[in-house]
């Protein structure tokens, strides 16, 4: 490391230069300072392992997030080329009281996130590597490694996993809250492939934690708060029906909104079939109605070369793919806030889902800043989820049929924005939660806005947040991570 340390040193020195008298950030001011980060932390780093300041190539890159909500005060940067830079990063950042924050895919948009500052994040993106055991019946991944990285590589081996559906996320930071993914019917959550997890405690110490571990239990489903996961070795499969998958697509306009709603739970609830999955969304089209949103409502089903006409032609008689790969809108970090306001539910009250949509119409027609915003409503199998004990993970609500989420996105422009979007999102799920009957509302961790909380986010039995509480009194006494979610 001694080539590196004497190259961030220059680098410390070329950022320190360029800064203002008046630069209030604390860390920064003493990395200036003293300019010891190279020699006290980088001489432990490995070869290929890099630091990045402020205002250099490598930290916009690595600091541009998806999301603008909740966004940490990160000042600087560690790009991490195996596990020990993790821990040694950690240690690092534990002797000098610095927070840290690992990132992978940079996705997490949470409210809670803001309360890192002046904090270092450790960039996984190096830690992408994929290998196939054997026997084919696992495969061991890089923390860093998107979905999309994982999918491909999996699939030239004719082998697949769960994974969420968008291309650009990473696999385990959707998967330690739980992980939905469009083959969950017959092979469960994506936390349910986990057969093990290396990672970093909040001591620096490296472990391997397996199903003999009491840590298990809470990696699947609240394992954010315990430690950073540089691989995973997951349960993979072989690819069946030659991957085929067929999709049909409808739009439909205000006016069809009710009755689209009693028709997908007649057709497809409670007992959706494991080979179909259903999306619909809230969107706005003005060429096809210029002064009302619309619902764009799509069938996916595995394994045939049509979805068939036995669940097509009821909503034929009513009236592009997901928009989840690299290039799609959903991918891109282009400085928007986007907001999310997730809900689960056990079916539709299309009375409920008509006053949501004008809600949402008329906010749009009222700001249009937030035109470009979505509702999405999945509605993915869960026969494999259900097979699963509920009370063998830290995965809440298992049971729920339907996972619904607001997705609000727009340009940063003031308070009174902001607001107005959270107003919306909130007041959307309020209508739909209401109009459901249920006792609980629980929120998908992985797309919390920040203001639900624990019990939402990790069940409302007792007993759940003791035990989460009770791993974290042992794994991370001192609450070093609690950016994400945090139940302390």
């Amino acid at each position: 490391m001694e080539f590196v340390a004497v190259a961030v040193a220059g680098l410390v020195g070329s950022f320190c230069s360029t800064l203002s008298p008046t630069t209030e950030l604390a860390w920064v001011n003493r990395l200036c300072s003293r300019g010891d980060i190279a020699s006290e932390l980088g001489s432990f780093l490995s070869p290929n392992a890099n630091i990045h300041f402020p205002r250099s190539e490598g930290f916009l890159e690595s600091t541009n997030r998806w999301s603008t909500l909740g966004t940490p005060n990160i000042s600087v940067v560690v790009e991490v080329a195996n596990e020990n830079d993790v821990a040694e990063t950690i240690k690092y950042a534990n002797t000098h009281s610095l927070p840290f924050l690992a990132v992978n895919g940079g996705h997490g948009a949470i409210s809670s996130l803001e309360a890192v500052n002046n904090g270092i994040q450790i960039w996984l993106n190096q830690l992408n590597s994929i290998s196939i055991a054997k026997d084919g019946s696992t495969a061991t991944i890089g923390g860093g490694a998107p979905s999309k990285h994982i999918t491909e590589t999996l699939w030239a081996e004719n082998k697949q996993t769960v994974t969420g559906i968008c291309e650009c996320t990473s696999l385990i930071g959707p998967g330690l809250g739980g992980g939905h993914g469009a083959l969950q019917a017959n092979y469960r959550l994506v936390a349910d492939q986990f057969v093990s997890l290396d990672m970093v405690l909040a001591n620096g110490t490296l472990i391997t934690v397996d199903e003999n571990s009491d840590l298990w239990w809470g990696m699947k489903g609240a394992g954010h708060n315990f430690g950073v996961v540089t691989s995973i070795t997951s349960k993979i499969c072989d690819v069946p029906h030659n991957g085929l998958w067929s999709y049909t697509n409808f739009i439909f306009t205000h006016d069809k909104v009710e009755v689209l709603y009693e028709t997908i739970n007649e057709m497809l609830l409670p007992d959706q079939p494991q080979d179909i999955i259903s999306f619909s969304f809230f969107t706005n089209i003005p060429a096809i109605d210029p002064e009302n949103s619309v619902v764009i409502f799509f069938i996916l089903r595995e394994g045939k070369e049509a979805v068939g006409s036995e669940y097509t032609d009821p909503f034929t008689n009513l009236a592009k793919w997901l928009r989840m790969e690299e290039t799609s809108p959903p991918c891109q970090k282009e400085g928007n806030t986007q907001l999310r306001f997730p809900v689960d539910l056990q079916e539709f009250n299309p009375t409920a889902q008509h006053a949501a949509f004008d809600l949402f119409s008329k906010t749009a027609n009222e700001a249009p800043a937030l035109a470009a915003s979505l509702f999405l409503l999945e509605g993915y199998s869960i026969q494999g989820v259900k097979v699963i004990p509920a009370d063998s993970t830290a995965v809440p609500n298992r049971d729920a049929n339907l996972l619904i989420s607001s997705y609000l996105v727009y340009k940063p422009d003031g308070e009174g924005l902001d607001t107005k979007a959270w107003d919306l999102g909130e007041n959307m799920r309020q209508i739909l939660f209401k109009g459901s009957g249920q006792e609980h509302m629980y929120s998908y961790v992985n797309y919390a806005a920040g203001n639900e909380g624990p019990r939402s986010w990790y069940g409302y039995e007792p007993w759940r947040l003791e035990k989460l509480r009770a791993l974290k009194e042992k794994y991370d006494p001192e609450h070093r991570f609690s950016f994400y979610a945090p139940f302390d």
